[in-house]
């Protein structure tokens, strides 16, 4: 029901349950079992059939019909890949560093007494509320803001001006503590970053590149793979909201170059960053709960391949409750033997945090640096 939710919100948000379904397998589960499949399909289906009844059928982002680009322009197609993996990075830490300066910052005023972290909020809620009294267009989704780049409709010069302030906002907003997302707010900066790189391309080779809106269309997808690493549901994901499929060989280069340069940089995907952030700092986010219960699957190459229950070193507190190998759940004993493929059900106790960083390096595969 968790992974139905999640791919039905998705397309609901974005009119692509494609995306929604593809996003839960890919980044949610990590695996492909009948039951997630099913369930989330047929959630996420509903879910867009009642949007698109509810509002209309168009995509979200309005795109002109772009031609296919010609094979000699994927080289700066690459070049955005590059762009958009290392400013995803910078997207990732930055958004950690005001996490923990909001904190910091929240901590000191509670000192003061039980309402003064509320002026956080309120001073960051006046602050973004004054700019956009100002700049109207530097607040909300960013969908009108999108549909000017993906037309072209805005100068080079204020690019980097519009990057600038959108990823400042960004920050300060998220950082804060303020219900709400980065899903819209990276495909926002995504465009603006591709549109760039299709601007000046088209100054330097003008006959070659006569749809720098093309750009933009692939900046969103591989700013998504580099911030969210799931390559897959960014292209899907664009492919479905802009309802553009000419695209797709330069989706891929750029959005397989973003995750590559992401990911050879050791940083680690923002949701997954976030998490271990929220339940490592101070032992603060599991003191006062029940036991977490975890999911990891085991990759090929990893630690915990072929090795037996006994042997993989748990900590106390740290208890291996399930192994689900293909269609089968069993309950492990200390000779069990661990394969590729099969996913780990473990509780871990309040106290005992630190198994789930021992776990996640225990499964995964390891990172080759060609």
């Amino acid at each position: 029901m968790i992974a139905a939710g999640a791919g039905a919100g998705l397309a609901a948000a974005f009119n692509a349950p494609l995306a929604g379904l593809i996003f839960v397998l890919e980044e949610l589960q990590r695996h492909f079992a009948p039951a997630v499949f099913g369930a989330t399909f047929v959630a996420a289906l509903i879910a867009d059939v009642m949007t698109r009844f509810l509002t209309n059928q168009l995509p979200l982002f309005h795109v002109e019909i772009i031609p296919a680009p010609p094979l000699v322009t994927l080289p700066a197609f690459l070049g955005l890949g590059v762009l958009t993996g290392l400013l995803g990075v910078a997207f990732n830490r930055s958004l950690l560093g005001s996490l923990t300066f909001f904190a910091r910052l929240g901590g000191r005023l509670a000192r003061l007494g039980h309402w003064a972290p509320g002026l956080v909020g309120a001073g960051v809620g006046a602050a973004v509320g004054g700019l956009g009294w100002f700049v109207p267009s530097a607040l909300g989704g960013g969908q009108r803001l999108v549909d000017a780049v993906l037309q072209g409709h805005v100068a080079l010069s204020l690019i980097p001006l519009w990057f600038l302030l959108r990823f400042g906002l960004t920050m300060v907003s998220y950082g804060c503590g303020a219900p709400g997302g980065i899903f819209a707010p990276l495909l926002v900066l995504g465009s603006l970053i591709g549109l760039a790189v299709g601007k000046v391309a088209h100054l330097w080779i003008p006959g070659t590149i006569d749809h720098p809106g093309a750009f933009a269309v692939v900046g969103m997808a591989a700013y998504f793979a580099a911030i969210v690493r799931a390559s897959l549901t960014g292209i899907v994901l664009i492919v479905e909201m802009t309802n553009t499929y000419a695209q797709i060989l330069p989706l891929f280069v750029a959005c397989f170059t973003a995750y590559a340069v992401a990911d050879f940089l050791g940083d680690e995907p923002i949701y997954e960053a976030m998490l271990e952030r929220d339940l490592r700092r101070d032992g603060s986010a599991l003191e006062a709960h029940v036991p977490l219960i975890a999911e990891f699957t085991v990759q090929e190459g990893s630690r915990f391949e072929g090795k037996q229950v006994h042997a993989l070193g748990l900590p106390a507190g740290c208890v291996l409750v399930t192994v689900q190998r293909d269609r089968y759940e069993m309950v492990p004993t200390p000779n069990t033997h661990l394969e590729v493929g099969n996913r780990l059900t473990v509780i871990i106790a309040p106290e005992a945090t630190e198994a789930l960083e021992m776990l996640r390096k225990g499964c995964e595969a390891p990172r080759t640096h060609d």
